[in-house]
């Protein structure tokens, strides 16, 4: 038997780290710790052996795809492909943040929606038979899309909705935004929001595809909401621990060989909550 792998984007802490912390303790097989900075990610490492657990580190850096590519190659070498892969990397500017709303538009799309795509773009062709894939959305996605116009609803509600409208609807926003235009396409003001409806919808089409083009694999791919947890990017009045947090990413990583779903879901405490 091959050893089976997990990896983790942006684990050096937060929530990234306690899903690693969890799945140390739940997946059989090795589990990956990434991130940016191989420093910090290393350190991360060693708090987490202090704990007895043993995680492995690579670097990635999702804002890289030559990052991404070098990582893929090195999981597609080591293990010929992987077994669960959670998108966790993502940012977020402080409400209090007085960047100029088009440069965080542009930003916060730039990770949470583009690098993760790329991410994607490149280990979902690794993605063994039997394999979990978790995209870490946010409830703010799904009321960020109630406060969209109309047709916009529409189309991120859609069955039919492909990858590529989906990117120039991402790419429309960050666009308008720079003309101080995109109230009038139908978009709220929240780049977060905006990032993360986007990441959700791109989970639904990327798991229509796997259904259609993998359908003997019982690969099963979701995005999900970790709640409102105490972290560096959330603040510390949140009510939930990064513990807490990982809780519904690592249901979601280690649902057991031969489940059918959830698939193509936005789940939150561990239950699919309505799109």
């Amino acid at each position: 038997m091959s050893t089976k792998v997990a990896v983790v984007t942006g684990s050096n802490k937060g929530i990234g780290l306690a899903i690693v912390r969890a799945l140390c303790k739940q997946f059989q097989g090795d589990v990956y710790l990434t991130s940016r900075d191989a420093g910090r990610g290393q350190e991360a490492v060693q708090s987490l052996n202090s704990e007895g657990l043993k995680p492995m580190f690579q670097q990635l850096d999702i804002n890289d795809v030559n990052s991404i590519i070098a990582a893929a190659a090195f999981f597609k070498d080591k293990y010929g492909g992987v077994d669960v892969l959670v998108n966790n990397a993502g940012i977020a500017f402080k409400n209090a943040d007085t960047t100029p709303f088009a440069v965080q538009a542009e930003v916060t799309l730039k990770t949470n929606f583009f690098a993760t795509r790329d991410m994607l773009t490149h280990f979902m062709p690794l993605v063994k038979a039997g394999g979990r894939v978790v995209n870490v959305s946010s409830f703010v996605g799904s009321r960020t899309l109630n406060n969209c116009s109309a047709a916009l609803q529409e189309r991120f509600r859609s069955e039919d909705i492909t990858e590529e409208e989906l990117v120039g609807l991402m790419q429309q926003f960050v666009d308008q935004t720079k003309k101080g235009e995109h109230k009038q396409g139908g978009w709220p003001d929240t780049a977060y929001g905006v990032s993360k409806t986007g990441l959700t919808v791109l989970s639904m089409i990327l798991a229509r595809r796997l259904s259609a083009k993998r359908p003997n694999d019982q690969i099963l791919l979701n995005a999900c909401c970790p709640g409102w947890v105490r972290t560096d990017m959330a603040g510390d009045k949140a009510p939930k621990s990064p513990d807490e947090g990982a809780v519904t990413p690592v249901y979601l990583a280690v649902l057991p060989p031969g489940a059918t779903q959830p698939h193509g879901k936005f789940v939150s405490d561990k239950e699919v909550q309505p799109w």
